[in-house]
């Protein structure tokens, strides 16, 4: 659809024309939308452009409502529009899956997540853009539409998992300030999507919304609890926590002694009344766990299992083994034959696509996981076995329990879905007080660690000019969540606000300034506010990022290689996820050349320290900086990777997962795009722009230079853009105009639906860029003058 369309009822299809219906039908297999959605999208609320809370049960439908408002905004009200998922998997996930509605019916999707993202976007005057970006991304994207009196571009604003507004951290604080200062604007539609919630009237305050809330499930949904041989249905209608579980039956399992030493809790039979006709997943309480499950199912699982879909399973692990350069995890190759695998952080991220794949298609029937995979892609079973109620040693909460259970039944292949829980003795009154509470409150982040959300608040409050004294700021404080619960909380807002200005006050972050003839000050941001503003960094540890810089700057910036820079881009908050061998620590440290050794010791990184602590030896803390040394551990592992050592094999060195190294480079990348903000407006920092710049794409990619324009199609990994320049495709144009049967023929595992939605991310990709450059050269035809990005 290439016309511009100027009126809401322009087509028959929710106002949006019938093209859009055929293409939910070829992509998602959507022939009619269910009545709660029909519903939904009919509200007074929805035609009056209010704002809506929605909230149903995992797999309800609720995205498809999302994406047709979406396409409303895009298509008719001719205004941007923004989504905010939680997760960096997800936005990537949805980018791909959009791309072929965007390339059909012209409008744009770009991927605002870990290092992706112009900042500020590219102003587009003939196609109108979908905005998918992470909570932390889109926080950013709202301040600098804000700064470039831009906002005004953007009519919608959907948020996924509302909930996490809740979370306690630095995610949930973002979320709340980037939605505050949408609705102080006034100018923007929300839509929020959340999890059933206990005071949901407090999201609905917050946002000035309604709600629509349904119980309807596509698939019905049975919950049981396992406890000893027996099995009890869990009745939600019971009053009464006694009369919650009803006994069901007695587990009678063909089991001899030893395998019952081995599997006491009868998993091998409850996963084989439902393997592999049909597909489960098996929540474990630790990523090791995932893999012991995994391991115990396979030597105990009936030999025949390895004979179901063999030719598959057989390209899947081939698929694996490219991936990992031969470096195939043991567990899988000993799992995947019987179709079953793990699935948890621990895995790269082209391991886990590949594993999701494969389970989703019916290659894998059988999956053991970790609770984030409940709030990752969306991969449904027949059965969901919760192997304990606890999440490493902490009890499930209620939303947490619904989030994981929500998996059981697939739409249009499961007439039903069943749960089953499975605890102990002990923990049967914990569990039935879980069942029977009411699930969780959603409160406000921006007191987490003392009020530092409400600190990162206020300083871009006054960065964005948006308040510039006390009472503005006072006003602006209740447009928050905040403010809503503060009743409850007994939270003092106006003492938060000036807290909080003494805080950044003491920081050097804001100065203020006396009005002429008059008492008030005006508050506004100092150099190094502004920079930390930009950068969106920690305001408690901007000071030492610039230190940093400034040491580097004054004593001289090693450019001979990049390990310097390296230690400015490691992320400060991950010293903790890593125990140290001083011993291996020594042995990496040793491999370094002289240069680079000389590098380390301008850092602050001794050899001789290094040595003395892999000896065993008592240290001074006075000799050295141990949050430099740690940090430098990770900086080590970086720097090996980028060295060409592939990740499998620099994890096995380092001896941690590789999952971890990889989000590890995600992280650095995220950081070292902040850093390049950050340097942006501090003239002393000048020298960093390009290097920063380079080391953000070195660290995004962690690939040779051949990949990487493959890599910049939105959901193509490593092993998949491998997989393409094996087949013969070098560029973005070759991908862009492939056809969709010769990639399904030419790779391996290429199902077509995921054939045709890579090229359609390729062709979007590539549209888009071509339309930017058209763009830019009109401007320069219309007016020579005018100085464009």
């Amino acid at each position: 659809m290439k016309e511009k369309v100027t009126d809401k009822d322009v087509g028959p299809f929710y106002g949006l024309p019938r093209k859009v219906k055929d293409l939910l039908k070829l992509h998602r297999g959507i022939d009619e939308l269910y009545g709660w959605q029909n519903s939904c999208l009919t509200l007074p609320a929805i035609l009056n452009g209010k704002n809506l809370v929605y909230s149903l049960p995992t797999s309800g439908g609720k995205t498809l409502v999302a994406e047709i408002l979406i396409m409303q905004q895009l298509l008719c009200q001719r205004k941007d529009a923004l989504l905010i998922l939680p997760f960096v998997s997800i936005v990537q996930e949805k980018v791909r899956t959009m791309s072929p509605f965007a390339i059909e019916l012209g409008f744009l999707v770009e991927e605002y997540a870990a290092s992706k993202g112009a900042f500020p976007p590219r102003k587009r005057r003939k196609k109108k853009t979908l905005y998918v970006a992470t909570i932390e991304k889109a926080h950013t994207l709202v301040n600098v539409l804000i700064q470039e009196k831009r906002i005004d571009e953007i009519g919608l604003v959907v948020v996924d998992e509302l909930h996490m507004l809740g979370e306690g951290g630095r995610r949930g604080a973002a979320l709340e300030m980037t939605l505050a200062k949408v609705m102080y604007l006034k100018t923007i539609q929300i839509i929020g999507m959340s999890a059933t919630l206990n005071n949901i009237s407090d999201l609905l305050e917050f946002l000035q919304a309604e709600i629509y809330t349904s119980d309807f499930r596509p698939v019905e949904l049975t919950e049981y609890v396992k406890i000893g041989d027996s099995i009890f249905k869990i009745d939600p209608s019971a009053l009464c926590p006694e009369e919650k579980f009803v006994h069901d039956r007695v587990v009678t399992f063909p089991y001899k002694s030893a395998m019952l030493k081995e599997d006491p809790d009868h998993l091998v039979g409850l996963v084989h009344e439902v393997i592999p006709s049909h597909s489960c997943l098996v929540f474990c309480p630790t990523k090791r766990n995932c893999q012991h499950v995994a391991e115990m199912l396979c030597r105990l699982l009936p030999k025949n299992l390895s004979e179901h879909k063999t030719k598959e399973k057989k390209e899947l692990l081939t698929s694996l083994r490219r991936e990992c350069e031969e470096n195939l995890c043991s567990t899988l190759r000993r799992t995947i034959p019987f179709g079953v695998a793990y699935h948890h952080s621990g895995l790269t991220m082209d391991e886990r696509k590949l594993i999701e794949d494969a389970y989703s298609d019916g290659t894998l029937c059988l999956l053991t996981c970790t609770s984030t995979l409940a709030a990752g892609v969306n991969l449904p079973a027949k059965r969901v076995i919760l192997r304990s109620p606890y999440i490493a040693t902490q009890l499930l909460t209620g939303s947490k329990y619904k989030q994981m259970v929500g998996r059981a039944g697939r739409a249009g292949m499961n007439t039903s879905g069943e749960s089953i829980l499975i605890i102990k003795n002990k923990d049967k009154q914990q569990v039935l007080e879980l069942l029977s509470s009411p699930l969780e409150s959603c409160q406000s982040s921006l007191l987490y660690e003392d009020g530092k959300g409400v600190r990162s608040l206020v300083l871009s409050l006054i960065a964005l000019q948006i308040t510039q004294s006390v009472s503005q700021l006072v006003k602006f404080m209740k447009c928050t969540l905040c403010h809503v619960q503060s009743k409850d909380t007994e939270v003092d807002i106006s003492q938060l606000s000036h807290d909080a200005i003494s805080h950044l006050l003491n920081l050097g972050l804001i100065k203020e300034k006396i009005n002429k003839g008059s008492q008030d000050k005006t508050l506004e941001v100092t150099k190094l506010g502004q920079a930390a503003f930009k950068g969106s960094l920690d305001i408690d540890v901007c000071s030492e990022v610039y230190q940093d810089l400034k040491t580097a700057a004054e004593k001289g910036l090693v450019v001979t290689n990049t390990l310097h820079l390296l230690y400015l881009v490691t992320p400060r908050d991950m010293n903790d996820s890593v125990k140290i061998d001083w011993m291996n620590y020594y042995n990496r440290f040793s491999g370094l050349s002289e240069v680079e050794l000389g590098t380390a010791e301008m850092i602050g990184v001794h050899e001789s320290f290094v040595a003395r602590k892999a000896a065993g030896q008592r240290v001074k803390q006075s000799e050295a900086n141990m949050k430099i040394v740690e940090r430098f551990f990770l900086t080590l592992m970086l720097w090996y990777v980028l060295k060409q050592h592939s990740i499998w094999q620099v994890a096995a060195m380092f001896e941690v997962p590789r999952g971890f190294l990889q989000n590890l480079f995600s992280s650095s990348a995220t950081f070292a795009s902040s850093l390049q903000r950050f340097t942006e407006d501090l003239p002393e920092f000048w020298a960093f722009q390009n290097l920063l710049g380079q080391i953000v794409r070195e660290l995004s990619y962690c690939s040779t230079a051949d990949l990487i324009p493959l890599l910049e199609v939105p959901g193509v990994k490593q092993g998949r853009a491998k997989q393409l320049l094996k087949a013969g495709y070098k560029t973005l144009n070759q991908l862009a105009f492939a056809d969709p049967s010769d990639l399904v023929e030419k790779i391996e595992h290429m199902p077509r639906k995921l054939a045709r939605q890579i090229i359609s991310a390729a062709k979007m990709e590539l549209e888009e860029r071509a339309e930017a450059l058209q763009e830019l050269a009109e401007d320069m035809v219309v007016n020579p003058n005018t100085n464009k990005q």
